[in-house]
């Protein structure tokens, strides 16, 4: 079993920046891929970035530029999100998910608020 622990989120100012981080314990010698999501109210859940163990990043097109996904290279067990040039529509909670061998696991959340 793997638990995540998600900080970081809160209210921000238009064009500010915040960074979330995302605490994996348990079993997590078997980490394989890392990846933040998110999901507005009456929206979707949207991939916002991904990191392989081996330390590749992914971004899916909309989410270049302004996010960027990175870890812990002593324990590779937290990953981070930091956000910047925040606008209105970022807003959404943020979800940290772990493949860890075949399991799939969620952190619970963290809301995001960006004020216009």
């Amino acid at each position: 079993q793997v638990q995540l622990v998600e900080s970081g989120g809160g209210l921000v100012q238009a064009g500010g920046s915040l960074r979330l981080s995302c605490a994996a314990s348990g079993s997590t010698f078997s980490i394989n891929y890392m990846r933040w999501y998110r999901q507005s109210p009456g929206k979707q859940r949207e991939l916002v970035a991904g990191m392989s163990k081996g330390g590749s990043t992914y971004y899916p097109d909309s989410m270049k530029g302004r996010f960027a996904i990175s870890r812990d290279n002593t324990t590779k067990n937290t990953v981070y999100l930091q956000m910047n040039t925040l606008k209105p529509e970022d807003t959404a909670i943020y979800y940290c998910n772990f493949q860890v061998g075949l399991a799939e696991y969620w952190g619970q959340g963290t809301q995001v608020t960006v004020s216009s």
